[in-house]
């Protein structure tokens, strides 16, 4: 009896400190989901590359594909330019699918400013752990069949 109560003390104790440590991870991934969303309402070219993995790529909604960091910062301001307005990303789920590597599903909004109808889209981010903490692998936006 007494194994059995240690066993499930120490099950207990194991998963509280995976629970944490998911929690930890879930808030780094939403603040870097967050400080991306602020680096391109911006404009802050540094500051998006920053953010990124040396080969990340993003596969945007009209099918273009993007790749590297310099790729990615470029296409990205030009689509800010391009589709003017706020942007809202608001993750809806992050699931850990390793300790180094998550996946962040969420809603992708741009408020047009220009009297054009607001794009409502989904962006799937790809985020890896590295030494300096967590980045961004790869974006995928989809905008929802209509």
């Amino acid at each position: 009896m007494r194994i059995v109560a240690a066993l499930l003390l120490i099950m207990s104790a194991s998963l509280a400190a995976l629970a944490q440590t998911g929690g930890g991870d879930a808030a780094a991934i939403r603040s870097l989901v967050a400080k991306y969303a602020e680096a391109r309402e911006q404009a802050d070219a540094a500051a998006i590359q920053r953010l990124f993995t040396a080969g990340a790529d993003q596969l945007v909604s009209n099918g273009e594909w993007r790749r590297g960091r310099e790729s990615l910062v470029k296409g990205m301001l030009a689509s800010s330019r391009g589709n003017p307005g706020a942007r809202t990303i608001t993750v809806e789920s992050i699931r850990l699918l390793s300790t180094d590597v998550a996946i962040a599903d969420a809603r992708y909004e741009i408020d047009a400013s220009d009297g054009r109808e607001a794009r409502r889209m989904w962006s799937t981010f790809l985020a890896v752990r590295g030494e300096d903490g967590w980045r961004i692998a790869a974006i995928r936006n989809m905008a929802p069949a209509k």
